[in-house]
């Protein structure tokens, strides 16, 4: 077992001493077995995660719990907890949002038929009982998967990668039946190279690991066209400091902060089956960013062998290019250690990151007629600057029809979309993005009516050190950049941005998003609104 894995499995450990404190061990409660999660509801999600973490450490002889009849007999009672909470059609609920739910259902049966060959192949004393147990559950399970439906792109190959792992186990022709129907609607990837659900982090990661289970259980290599074309794209995706960009994501991951583990196994796969320098490149710094998460993913690791071999000759990955994603609505613009995201349809619609200091975003609003928090349905691109627009209007309404007015006075009975306009108020925003020798600007200009209020925020990740700037009072982390130059400082790395512009002090304008829980600079003015900011 090489070094990397073994320093998977003394993680994994750590996450089988947790999982157990969580366990209910009473033996007269009716929860017996089950495994509480952080906000102390028992759910099956957390138990199967003791199978599943648990059925590694019998199978890894680094492991403090190598062949532990201890752990087995936790196991057992977690197996036992699963069946007894399990519904009659053979689904579970994910309580946070799902019942009698087909994929969550799914989402445990394709790592917890993992966990029963690595428990299987341990060798432990005593495993019959217990996986007869968890057998009784997967193949209700498999009841289920086979008949019931889903709710996202990726559920389809959520099920169609657990009927294949179960149909491993006990080959079922209903099984495959329903794994070729979802696979009859075909992949769900564009152009870019990104599925539908554009969820970098999450569920793009997730779609790959899928698809080559799916692939190598049903032996259709085509399918590993999708990954290869995913992880192309996914290079550009990635920060300098090994985060990955989750601007565009259509799902809950957006804008948050994640790193690349959940890509190892995908990345380790298809760099020892092609040969390919590049994506050993990408595991290297998902080792060296993000090791310790990959833990997570140690049973795909434990039951296939063949990827412990070592990886190919590493190859330089994209680390300076401008690069488009229509689909996505985004544009990547990296430097080395200096990078920018541009992003179309959506509030926050710029970032910028030089090292470990980033701008998380940047924003701008104008207060008016409460709808004024600008973003732009597109990126165009004209020359060497990337645009971003948006327009508008304002209208006041006249007396409602005559012939129509509602004889009982009520103003519900007569929509606006039915009076005559006037004094339409017109706002046209329009926000220029171009590259300079050492970082970006930004240039921000608005056209139509005069003196409304309006405010840029520029907001950085919390933890660093701002200077140059003054507090905003009654604030808890608000700021206003005057005149000159004001500067980040992180971990060594410092983002400067200015010129500053400080007209007003109105930084709640209505309509607005509310401020980030983040250190945030805003620049205000009114309009017609024409200013130019550089960060670098």
């Amino acid at each position: 077992m090489p070094e990397w894995l073994r320093a998977m499995v003394g993680q994994a450990d750590k996450g089988i001493e947790s999982l157990r404190t969580f366990q209910v061990k009473d033996a007269k409660s009716p929860d017996l077995g089950g495994v509480r999660d952080g906000f102390d509801l028992l759910n099956p999600h957390s138990t199967a995660a003791l199978i599943q973490y648990g059925a590694c450490g019998l199978a890894s002889p680094s492991s403090k719990f190598y062949k532990s009849k201890d752990l087995l007999a936790d196991m057992d009672l977690a197996a036992l907890y699963l069946v007894k909470t399990q519904h009659p059609d053979g689904t579970i609920d994910l309580l946070s949002t799902n019942f009698h739910s087909t994929p969550d259902t799914g989402f445990l049966v394709k790592r917890l038929t993992m966990s029963y060959k690595l428990i299987r192949q341990s060798g432990t004393e005593g495993t019959e009982k217990m996986l007869a147990n968890l057998k009784t559950f997967l193949l209700r399970a498999g009841d289920a998967l086979s008949v019931g439906g889903i709710h996202t792109p990726n559920h389809r190959w959520v099920v169609s990668a657990a009927l294949t792992k179960l149909n491993e186990l006990w080959p079922n022709p209903k099984y495959m039946a329903r794994a070729e129907q979802w696979l009859g609607e075909h992949i769900d990837i564009d152009r870019d190279g990104q599925f539908n659900e554009k969820s970098t982090f999450i569920y793009s990661s997730l779609t790959d690991r899928l698809l080559i289970t799916i692939g190598k259980g049903l032996n259709k290599p085509e399918l590993f066209d999708a990954v290869r074309k995913n992880l192309d794209m996914t290079m550009y995706y990635v920060h300098p400091n090994g985060e990955i960009v989750t601007d565009a994501s259509g799902r809950q991951d957006k804008a948050i902060v994640g790193t690349l583990e959940n890509y190892y196994y995908p990345y380790r796969y298809f760099a020892i089956k092609d040969g390919n320098g590049q994506y050993a490149a990408i595991c290297k710094l998902i080792e060296k960013t993000a090791g310790l998460k990959t833990a997570g993913f140690l049973d795909y690791f434990l039951t296939d062998p063949s990827l412990w071999v070592e990886l190919p000759t590493e190859k330089p990955v994209p680390v300076d290019y401008v690069k488009t994603f229509p689909n996505s609505g985004l544009v990547r613009i990296r430097r080395d250690r200096r990078d920018s995201t541009l992003i179309a349809n959506n509030p926050v619609w710029f970032t910028f990151m030089k090292g470990n200091a980033v701008l998380q975003g940047v924003r701008f609003a104008s207060s008016f007629f409460g709808k004024g928090q600008f973003q732009s349905e597109k990126i165009g691109e004209n020359g060497k600057e990337w645009v971003l627009t948006q327009k508008l209007d304002g209208p006041y309404f006249q007396p409602y029809p005559k012939e129509s007015i509602a004889p009982d006075g009520d103003w519900e009975k007569m929509p606006r979309t039915f009076r005559p306009q006037s004094e339409v108020q017109l706002l046209e925003t329009k926000v220029m993005i171009r590259e300079t020798s050492g970082g970006m600007e930004i240039e921000v200009v608005t056209n139509g009516t005069e003196r409304v209020p309006a405010a840029m925020e520029l907001i950085f990740r919390p933890g660093g050190t701002l200077k140059g700037v003054s507090k905003i009072e009654n604030t808890k982390d608000a700021w206003l950049l005057k005149e000159a130059t004001g500067s980040y400082e992180l971990g060594g790395d410092t983002i400067t941005f200015g010129p500053g512009l400080a007209l007003h002090k109105n930084i709640a304008l209505r309509g607005a998003l509310p401020a980030m829980e983040a250190p945030t600079v805003f620049l205000t003015g009114f309009t017609p609104f024409r200013h130019v900011i550089r960060f670098s």
